[in-house]
Formats: structure tokens, sequence, C-alpha cells
């Protein structure tokens, strides 16, 4: 299966005192603001640090579904935080907090699931930054 999924993003002036938003295809982004105050300060936007935390939270998330279900567990519930930093102009790591409610799941199995979907979820693949998982099971 082959997916191919758009966004878009325009800028306008210089990069301190310029504006410019984001959109994405399915409209859920549709022109959001994005400025020096969105991603270095705390201006009302959004900014690419916090979509890429967005993007592998919610990949990360969804591996890990799919990774118990391969297992023969169904999560009633998978919460997932990502920390994003950036420094010295690179993104240099992600920190994935996940917590779950697996019934029936030894936190043997669980580490080893969270594990794998850290390891495979696609955004993770793309990510040179270091990734660090704190999973815990509630």
């Amino acid at each position: 299966m082959k997916l191919i999924r758009r966004a878009s993003a325009n800028w306008k002036g210089s990069g301190m005192e310029g504006k410019g938003s984001v959109s994405t295809q399915s409209t859920t982004l549709n022109k959001a603001n994005l400025s020096f105050k969105t991603r270095f300060e705390d201006g009302v936007g959004t900014n690419p640090e916090e979509l890429i935390g967005a993007a592998h939270a919610g990949c990360f998330s969804m591996k890990l579904s799919f990774v118990l279900n391969e297992a023969g567990f169904t999560a009633d519930n998978i919460d997932t935080n990502a920390k994003v930093v950036f420094e010295d102009g690179k993104i240099t790591q992600v920190q994935l907090d996940v917590k779950a409610s697996v019934p029936e799941i030894s936190e043997e199995a669980f580490q080893k699931a969270a594990l794998d979907a850290k390891e495979n979820c696609p955004i993770s693949q793309l990510l040179k930054a270091e990734i660090i998982l704190v999973a815990a099971l509630v």
C-alpha cells in the first residue's frame, strides 16, 4: 500500500519579522499561524517541532496498538506525550512518554511491544535524533 499525504507552508518576509502559515491536506491545519514567536518564543500558532512531536506521538501510539494486537492484546487506552528538543539548529532528541492500560499483559511483554513500536513506527525511522522511551502500564 502506498499513501501520499500533502501539506504546505507559506512564508512572507524575513526570518525574524516575517510570518507564515501551514496547512494540511485534511484541513485539520488550515493556514495555522507560523512565525518566529511561535517557534522560538510564546506566540499563538504552531511550529515545526510541535508538529513533529504530534506526528511522532500519534504514529507511536498507533504502531504500539498494532504490535499489541499482533501479540494477542488490545489496549484500553494509550496516552503518549512527545518532548522534542531543538538545540543549536537541530532536533537532537525526542522523548516519548507513554502510559497504557492493557488488560492481562505482563510488564515484560508490554515493554517489548513498546520498544518494537519505538523502533518501527515510521516517524521514529525518519528521525536522526536520539529517541528516548519511557513506557508505563497504568
